[in-house]
């Protein structure tokens, strides 16, 4: 265990573990890892996602039901998880002492102590290997696994290695179960999931002699499929399955928000999302826009891609 990591641990008698807004399996499989380690330590020890809309298909990772959208603790040490950066975790965190542990290569560090490894195919990685030689626990392992099968697209990303499978078995070795962590991850699709995936996929555009795919999801498609963000997290994927796609892009509104998610095949195009204020890795990434159009918004990533 990193020796500054202990040192903080040890000097706070409560920690709040935080995942970044609109939770994915990564930042919530590593959170509740963490979670079921310290828990065992003489702390109150807690899980806050300031998103509410949580994805129901995680349900089965130990604890996940511990999980709360409001702090308990005004000075408790801060454990940000798979956040780029603080904004992402939603809360005004001014005067906390942060750990920061990640692997986004657009992080910001903006944490005390930063824990950030870009070449880690996940921040649950990241977590492992930081707790690795201290803790032999199912619960903590299933997360982790749950976290590293998610964001590596089921071992499909260009950092899998090696490492990856090993790390892999050792967390099978410590009583994950497989089939269930693929069942959850796979066969549990809401209703409304399917539904704004049809909408979606009959407003998918090309553009650039087919290289490029869109598709814009409005607050009406998204009313009328009863669908939250957390549905819509394979979308672009699908917009980036076609063969001739290089690039996807996916715009999704909710509210007065406009998430924005960005793929490529083998193209670095984190550079486009922080050129709006936001992050990711470099073929994996996004922003948010506020109080803005479809359309618009749209059409000034084009012209960023148009650019590569």
């Amino acid at each position: 265990m990193n020796s500054k990591f202990r040192e903080l641990v040890d000097a706070h008698s409560t920690i709040s573990i935080l995942t970044h807004q609109n939770p994915d399996a990564d930042t919530i499989g590593t959170a509740l890892g963490i979670y079921s380690f310290l828990k065992k330590s003489n702390k109150r020890v807690e899980v806050i996602s300031f998103s509410k809309d949580l994805p129901y298909y995680l349900d089965f990772l130990p604890n996940f039901s511990k999980i709360k959208h409001k702090m308990s603790y005004d000075d408790s040490l801060i454990i940000a998880c798979d956040s780029g950066s603080i904004d992402r975790l939603g809360f005004d965190l001014d005067g906390r002492v942060i750990i920061n542990i990640d692997h986004h290569k657009t992080n910001t560090h903006y944490g005390d102590l930063n824990i950030v490894d870009s070449s880690s195919v996940s921040a649950s990685l990241v977590a492992y290997k930081l707790l690795a030689n201290d803790f032999n626990c199912k619960d903590t392992a299933t997360c982790f696994y749950t976290a590293l099968v998610s964001d590596s697209r089921y071992f499909t990303t260009n950092r899998v290695d090696k490492d990856v499978f090993r790390v892999s078995l050792e967390l099978l070795n410590m009583g994950v179960e497989h089939n269930e962590v693929i069942y959850n991850l796979k066969s549990r699709s809401s209703l409304a999931s399917i539904r704004v995936e049809g909408k979606a996929l009959e407003r998918l555009e090309l553009h650039n002699n087919g290289t490029v795919s869109s598709i814009k999801i409005s607050n009406q498609i998204m009313a009328e499929a009863g669908a939250n963000i957390s549905d819509t997290v394979d979308i672009v994927d699908m917009a980036s399955s076609i063969a001739s796609v290089n690039i996807a892009i996916v715009l999704i509104e909710k509210n007065n928000e406009i998430k924005v998610s960005l793929r490529s095949i083998d193209r670095d195009i984190s550079y486009i999302a922080e050129s709006f204020g936001g992050g990711g890795h470099p073929l994996a990434c996004g922003f948010t826009k506020f109080d803005s159009n479809l359309d618009e918004v749209l059409n000034n990533v084009l012209e960023k891609v148009m650019e590569i």
